[in-house]
């Protein structure tokens, strides 16, 4: 089936399933994506309305003026101008803030208020925030059990009320950490009796935590990596909820990366290294477990889309 009928055939899909408050979610969403060494932006209808070369990511982020924060080589986080497609800022981990002669990685960065920036380095083992001139102004060490400059950590995100989440992908962990780098919750992904198996795609199998959102009601949704689900724990540790492998009809997960919560609650997922018969973003209502809407990107994009995020919602200035 060709793109255009994929997307043509979905939007059909998601006209027969009207939700409740009466929405159309989904079809109007415009995304940032990276894969096939392009970095992308796609429109609502399916058409890649923007573009340019580049490597591989593990996280993105688009700023209220259209520019994109993200990822380039191991330790960079650069912004680049939409309009000239230039790279107009860039702070490299490897070089700076006594990192010098270390072997650093970048996986996971966010945008903070007053142009400060936060950036997870993996093999320092630490989080730190700068501003614009790359000065440091705050700093918190991790907690790293199986020390490695490309799995200590995975998306990092900085809570509302201070604290930082933290997805340790080679400690199959999450961890919460207070300013001071204090350990104020922790949970460990469980294997569920399974023994761990390689490989990045349906074949593998294990805990290696990509990202973690915590919710409204307190609770704390991970996607679980190479474990092809995502999961709801309260802050006891007891799973409310769940998607595992095999239980979106039609589909099948594979190494399950970002995530996002809509305004109306349903949930946007990615799906990494899941081949060329499986969406590579989809966005599921958590009540029903029922698929609204899909992006078949493989063609484009390929194999290995880790990251991607969504436009246009509800609350945010993204353009």
């Amino acid at each position: 089936m060709s793109r255009a009928l994929k997307c043509l055939f979905g939007k059909l899909v998601l006209l027969g399933g009207v939700l409740s408050d009466g929405a159309l979610i989904g079809a109007e969403n415009r995304f940032v994506i990276q894969g096939n060494n392009r970095l992308a932006v796609v429109a609502a209808e399916g058409a890649i309305e923007w573009e340019m070369p580049w490597g591989g990511i593990h996280d993105v982020h688009v700023r209220a003026d259209g520019n994109i924060l993200v990822q380039q080589g191991k330790s960079k986080v650069v912004e680049i101008d939409r309009a000239t497609r230039k790279v107009v800022w860039s702070y490299d981990s490897a070089t700076a803030n006594g990192n010098s002669g270390k072997k650093v990685e970048v996986h996971a960065f966010q945008p903070l208020d007053d142009d400060r920036l936060m950036i997870a380095e993996s093999g320092p083992a630490r989080i730190i925030e700068i501003d614009r001139s790359g000065k440091l102004l705050h700093e918190v060490r991790l907690k790293v059990e199986h020390p490695n400059p490309h799995t200590d950590t995975r998306l990092v995100r900085k809570l509302a009320g201070g604290n930082y989440l933290v997805c340790h992908e080679g400690d199959g962990a999450v961890r919460e950490y207070d300013p001071t780098g204090k350990i104020v919750w922790e949970y460990p992904v469980p294997l569920f009796g399974r023994e761990p198996q390689g490989g990045h795609g349906l074949e593998a199998f294990g805990n290696k935590a990509f990202s973690a959102v915590r919710l409204a009601n307190g609770n704390t949704l991970i996607t679980t990596g190479n474990g092809h689900g995502v999961l709801e724990v309260t802050p006891e540790k007891k799973i409310v909820w769940q998607i595992q492998q095999n239980d979106l009809p039609g589909i099948t997960l594979a190494w399950v990366t970002t995530l996002e919560v809509l305004p109306n609650g349903n949930y946007v997922i990615g799906n990494c290294h899941a081949g060329p018969d499986n969406p590579v973003l989809i966005e599921l209502d958590p009540k029903t477990k029922r698929v609204v809407w899909r992006y078949d990107g493989f063609k484009e994009f390929g194999n290995s889309v880790s990251n991607t995020q969504l436009l246009d919602l509800a609350g945010k200035t993204l353009r």
